[in-house]
């Protein structure tokens, strides 16, 4: 018997969470059994009561808000404890289109992925901003570049993941699960791919992208991090490559003014 287990994370999502239950499939081609999980992340509102009346399967309780990327960890480890062979993670907001689960799927059912991750056609969603698109797709470049995959939308939270791909993921990020495991897939060797997904219409602001300027440092800081926690040797190199270059010119100054303008001069005025 193969089982998927579809999980949300949940914030206070009891005016959308209904509408992306709805859409959710209860039957998949080459899987026996569908459950649903959601992750209620603290919530003050009917997100609860919401799921159950849809009746979810499966229920993980944050007394307090922990933010998504613990909400993320929490969902992987509860599917596994539920036998869960493949998970999918999908947004509260109804985001993502709920048919193309199948589609999403499809790669580890093949045996030719153990990560899939739907890409969206970012440029032609109308409610994103063009910073915000300029935005996604630079910070998909840079997690191509610290994980060395192909992943043409790094921050999709649609994404599918093998039991055995679920069991080697940590995140160690505060703010959000989508670019650490992409380079935590990559440097643990794992197979990922990537397919063309469709979004829904917006249903309401996104949690993450509250306003461009925070959404620009906190998204600049994640990287960083990663890049420190991933690529160490790289991300030094880089760093120390700044003050040895103005040192190296500074050096490269005496020399010049010491042999051809007064060899009596012991400093640079």
């Amino acid at each position: 018997m193969t089982k998927l287990i579809i999980q949300i994370p949940c914030y206070n999502e009891e005016r959308t969470l209904g509408i992306t239950l709805s859409a959710l499939p209860r039957q998949v081609p080459g899987i026996d059994r569908v459950e649903w999980l959601i992750i209620n992340d603290g919530s003050r509102d009917r997100t609860v009561e919401v799921a159950k009346e849809f009746g979810v399967d499966h229920i993980v309780h944050f007394p307090t808000n922990q933010g998504l990327a613990k909400g993320f960890m929490a969902g992987l480890e509860a599917c596994l404890r539920a036998g869960a062979d493949i998970i999918v993670n999908t947004d509260a907001d109804n985001q993502y289109c709920a048919d193309d689960i199948p589609t999403l799927i499809q790669p580890i059912l093949h045996g030719q992925a153990d990560m899939v991750i739907g890409a969206r056609p970012i440029w032609d969603t109308r409610h994103f901003s063009l910073t915000k698109k300029l935005l996604q797709n630079f910070g998909s470049w840079m997690v191509r570049l610290a994980s060395n995959t192909n992943v043409p939308d790094a921050p999709s939270g649609f994404r599918a993941f093998s039991r055995q791909a679920a069991m080697q993921l940590n995140v160690f990020n505060s703010y959000t699960y989508t670019l650490e495991t992409i380079i935590q897939a990559g440097q643990k060797g794992m197979a990922i791919a990537s397919v063309p997904i469709r979004t829904n219409p917006n249903l309401r602001r996104s949690r993450l992208v509250r306003n461009i300027p925070s959404y620009v440092f906190r998204s600049a800081m994640t990287i960083l991090r990663i890049f420190m926690l991933y690529k160490p040797l790289r991300f030094f190199t880089w760093l120390g490559a700044i003050p040895f270059s103005f040192g190296t010119l500074l050096g490269i100054r005496w020399l010049l003014l010491f042999f051809l303008v007064d060899p009596t001069r012991s400093r640079v005025r």
